[in-house]
């Protein structure tokens, strides 16, 4: 496309500028099997429209990716999603969600170069589908929170008996969400900078 001197680009809204007393912004990742909430949880909490990569799915996966427990969804994040969301006046947080599929892991690598942490959100009707994930992150060194999503099938445990069954440290923050809630998920994301934060002062 070509463009005339004439033509106008614009820029974010005002609602989607960055707020100027912005200083310190963090990159945090947004990890989970298929189907647990990712692209829920970013666009619930983030203040401006969020980017989603969501394709419609087709026959073509049946077979391949485990949708079991998750049988009505009918779009699957295929690459990534993005959001934004400011704490305070000075930190703002840039969310990336990434995709379930195993077969689209290795774009992980991608999205976690440079980032701080990581909410790892679980659903306990599929609690199997999380056992990688963890392992990848701790593989990686990667601090994280897990957030146990509040789908309203699903059976409830202890945070005890969930921390034993993903085999968490003890010192790993786990919490309830409910990914559809914007309260919710900002509770979720400020758990992980608190632990973010005491890793820190530990290191001191």
């Amino acid at each position: 496309m070509d463009f005339k001197s004439s033509d106008t680009i614009t820029g974010p809204s005002q609602e989607e500028a960055l707020p100027h007393t912005a200083t310190a912004a963090v990159k945090i990742v947004i990890v989970g099997g298929f189907g647990v909430g990712k692209t829920t949880m970013v666009g619930s909490v983030s203040e401006i429209r969020p980017l989603t990569t969501e394709e419609t799915m087709t026959q073509a996966g049946i077979g391949v990716d485990d949708n079991y427990g998750s049988e009505s969804k009918t779009a699957t994040t295929v690459a990534m999603d993005f959001g934004r969301i400011s704490l305070s006046d000075e930190l703002v947080l840039y969310l990336f969600g990434t995709p379930g599929q195993e077969r689209f892991w290795f774009l992980w690598n991608g999205l976690f170069e440079g980032a701080l942490g990581a909410v790892v959100l679980i659903d306990t009707r599929r609690l199997e589908v999380s056992f990688d994930v963890i392992g990848r992150l701790e593989e990686r060194g990667v601090p994280f929170v897990v957030a146990v999503n509040d789908f309203p099938d699903a059976p409830h445990h202890s945070m005890d008996t969930l921390r034993r069954a993903l085999d968490l440290d003890e010192v790993v923050p786990m919490v309830k969400c409910d990914a559809r809630q914007r309260a919710s998920s900002r509770d979720t994301l400020l758990t992980l900078m608190r632990y973010l934060h005491s890793l820190t002062v530990a290191r001191v």
